[in-house]
């Protein structure tokens, strides 16, 4: 086995993205993060996280603001550090598939407005959804980060993960992210995955974890030392918990080290004093949850990430069904099997979460069966690593003949009709692409947006009225 080159280790932030999309349901407003953007932008990051995921979703619909205007502003402050966006493969930020003339024209436009590097990743682990999205990121000449969403089970060996990783080379991705959403990654198995990845390929290896189930950090330093190339981290006011190890933290641990990142502790200290009465205030209204910062070892037991693991506390509580939680649980891992023993990621963890709970509630497995469960039964979302559970399969969607093609195959071009249904209300062209993922939710934020115009124009008519009177 080749020598592993000790060298500085190159972080990530999230705190603009996945930090708070993990911590506080992605509610951090545009203008509480503008302010500390310069001195973000002074640390010597590799990048920032500070797009994608649930943030076009959140802005929209709870902050009532345009995320390709929070994007630009971004691109305007962050004269030297890399942009980073997350980018869920054939169903972009949104949770079904699109056409393939939308994923490319997504991917275009997200680098046109500041994003460099796209981290690509699919919920079934199907390399078939990644292809367009990582050819259009090629095209466009943005870096092309693919991501293997990591989780357990009998078919995720050592092979099934160094097989991925040398697909994902082979199709152009400039490199790889190792997404361990739910924590699982375990420090030992850490030193062998990453080992294994660096002798199967030559691209860059990037390792993105939670610190929901205990061992993150422990996890990184195993991972450092096996070579891996960037770690996720968030500053330390939203780390730990559901969220990304510290990075001050992390700093600490390897300065003096051949694996030292050389950022500064007190600019560090400055950006985390900034971010520090924002935590405490969503403590206080409730927003931050103290469940949500400690350790879940079940995670470990139930493979449930922490967003998913807070959906699930919610959707019992408005069913005044608390007492059912650990039912819940229990069966989340069975449903998952039954469902091919998909990872659980954004959408899938979505999904197997409602069935899950339905489940239990309803008294009877598979008595009442939403759409998108019907949808990965039919193979709607990508192939699975294992086949489905046929008796599952039956009673949820009958004598109807799964697909086997990738899925955007079935779907005809959208864009043009798309940009028909929302004529009278684009104010530039990204307008189409924000309806098209959240065609709802758009529309109410494009009618906010015209009203607050409106008010806006009126101010100012009154003012040049009262300044000039005639």
């Amino acid at each position: 086995m080749a020598e592993i080159a000790k060298k500085p280790i190159k972080i990530t932030e999230t705190i603009l993205r996945d930090a708070h999309q993990s911590l506080i349901a992605t509610r951090m407003t545009t203008d509480q993060m503008l302010p500390i953007v310069e001195k973000l932008d002074k640390v010597g990051y590799h990048s920032v996280e500070c797009w994608g995921g649930a943030t076009f979703d959140a802005s929209l619909r709870f902050l009532k603001e345009d995320p390709w205007d929070r994007l630009r502003k971004f691109r305007d402050g962050f004269k030297n550090t890399k942009l980073q966006m997350l980018f869920r493969g054939q169903n972009i930020l949104g949770y079904s598939q699109y056409a393939d003339d939308v994923v490319e024209y997504f991917v275009q436009k997200s680098l046109a407005n500041g994003i460099d590097i796209i981290r690509i990743f699919d919920c079934m682990n199907d390399i078939r959804n990644l292809e367009t999205a990582v050819k259009a990121a090629n095209k466009e000449k943005g870096h092309a980060q693919v991501a293997l969403s990591y989780t357990l089970g009998e078919a995720y060996t050592l092979e099934y993960w160094t097989d991925m990783a040398k697909r994902i080379e082979d199709m152009g991705a400039n490199s790889l992210c190792i997404k361990d959403m739910a924590g699982l990654l375990l420090p030992y198995t850490a030193t062998e995955l990453v080992t294994a990845l660096k002798e199967t390929v030559s691209i860059p290896i990037q390792l993105h974890t939670h610190y929901t189930s205990g061992v993150a950090s422990m996890t990184y330093m195993k991972a450092v030392e096996a070579g891996v190339d960037v770690i996720d981290t968030a500053m330390s006011p939203f780390a730990l918990g559901t969220s990304q190890p510290a990075t001050e933290v992390m700093v600490e641990t390897f300065k003096g080290t051949p694996y030292d990142t050389g950022f500064d502790q007190k600019l560090l200290a400055e950006i985390a004093d900034y971010f520090r009465p924002i935590r405490d205030e969503a403590l206080e209204s409730g927003l931050l949850n103290p469940k949500n910062l400690g350790v879940n070892i079940k995670t470990l037991l139930y493979q449930v990430p922490g967003g998913m693991l807070s959906n699930l506390t919610s959707q019992l509580k408005d069913l005044g069904a608390e007492d059912k939680y650990y039912e819940v649980l229990e069966e989340v891992p069975r449903v998952r099997k039954d469902l091919g023993e998909c990872p659980l990621v954004t959408p899938s963890s979505q999904i197997v979460g409602t069935q899950a709970v339905m489940n239990v509630i309803q008294g009877e497995r598979y008595k009442m069966v939403p759409q998108q469960t019907k949808d990965v039964l039919s193979g709607k979302y990508g192939a699975t690593v294992k086949p489905f559970n046929p008796e599952v399969q039956k009673k949820c969607i009958g004598d109807v003949e799964p697909i086997t093609c990738r899925p955007a195959d079935l779907i005809p071009p959208q864009l043009d009709k798309l940009k028909e249904e929302i004529a009278p209300y684009m104010q530039q062209d990204e307008d189409v692409l924000t309806y098209a993922l959240f065609p709802q939710v758009a529309m109410d934020y494009f009618k906010y947006r015209d009203a607050q115009q409106t008010k806006v124009d009126a101010t100012v008519a009154d003012t040049e009225n009262k300044a000039y009177p005639v």
